[in-house]
């Protein structure tokens, strides 16, 4: 069983809150959560990825993370992970994360 998402928005930041497992059945849901946030005029929009419900993730969200930074502007992106579990902290630092994006 997969998780669920829910998407907050206000004036310059989106937040994604995802539950339960993060792994590639969230992958349609994840990308709608955030692509009207994303390209065009809304470049410099900041994105709050809140794990604090994510019990599980996989590498196909770890590629789901590095999608999400090449359409919000890759190095010119404002992409802020948080509330990661240890376990997931720690594949997140495995994976190098803390280079590509701000991680609390």
């Amino acid at each position: 069983m997969s998780g669920t998402i829910s998407v907050t928005r206000e004036e310059s930041e989106t937040v994604i809150n995802i539950k339960g497992r993060f792994n590639f059945e969230m992958h349609s849901q994840f990308r709608a959560a955030y692509q009207e946030d994303t390209g065009g005029d809304k470049k410099g929009r900041r994105f709050v990825i809140n794990l604090a419900g994510t019990e599980y993730i996989d590498s196909s969200a770890l590629g789901m993370l590095l999608l999400l930074r090449e359409e919000a502007g890759t190095n010119e992106s404002d992409i802020e992970i948080t509330n990661a579990r240890p376990e997931i902290q720690k594949i997140l630092e495995t994976a190098n994360f803390q280079r590509l994006f701000k991680i609390s």
